[in-house]
């Protein structure tokens, strides 16, 4: 019964678990290879009854603050008003940001640009040339018999190649 990192673990569940662990305590087992046997680390049975009693799971109703450096949306609309003006349309936002530092202005970095276009579903190809296409693997073939598989070399075709 392994459990995977970071899972929310129910109220329920907890508490059967626990009990199975107090249980084979209760019988002489070592409290870790209880925890072990029910996929659990001793770590976690520690965090999940502290002072001897079980205690819920507080992480889906925790209030989480604000980063301080968090952008405000005037900042995020003054990214995307400049990602499409005219002078800067074309250019990815890799560009963008050292082009506005060379005229002495910095709203975020590369990534954040590249954050607030895609929230605001604007994080598509930009510029003249062609968007990234699918390339397949090329084929290989291979001869059983004479005269199976037939190949020919057009370098000659190319002007100032030499083979």
């Amino acid at each position: 019964m392994g459990r995977r990192r970071g899972a929310l673990t129910p109220l329920s569940e907890r508490k059967k678990l626990v009990g199975f662990i107090d249980e084979a305590y209760q019988q002489g087992a070592r409290r870790e290879m209880a925890c072990l046997e029910v996929g659990i680390s001793l770590r976690t049975y520690r965090r999940w009854t502290p002072a001897g009693r079980l205690q819920e799971d507080k992480r889906p109703t925790a209030i989480r603050p604000a980063p301080p450096n968090k952008l405000t949306e005037q900042e995020r609309e003054q990214i995307i008003e400049v990602c499409n003006s005219p002078k800067y349309a074309s250019l990815p936002p890799s560009q963008i940001v050292p082009a506005l530092l060379d005229e002495g202005r910095y709203i975020a970095s590369v990534s954040t640009y590249y954050r607030v276009l895609k929230q605001a579903n604007q994080l598509h190809h930009r510029g003249r040339s062609r968007a990234p296409g699918k390339v397949n693997k090329p084929t290989t073939y291979t001869a059983e018999n004479p005269n199976e598989v037939w190949s020919w070399d057009i370098t000659y075709c190319v002007p100032g190649v030499q083979g």
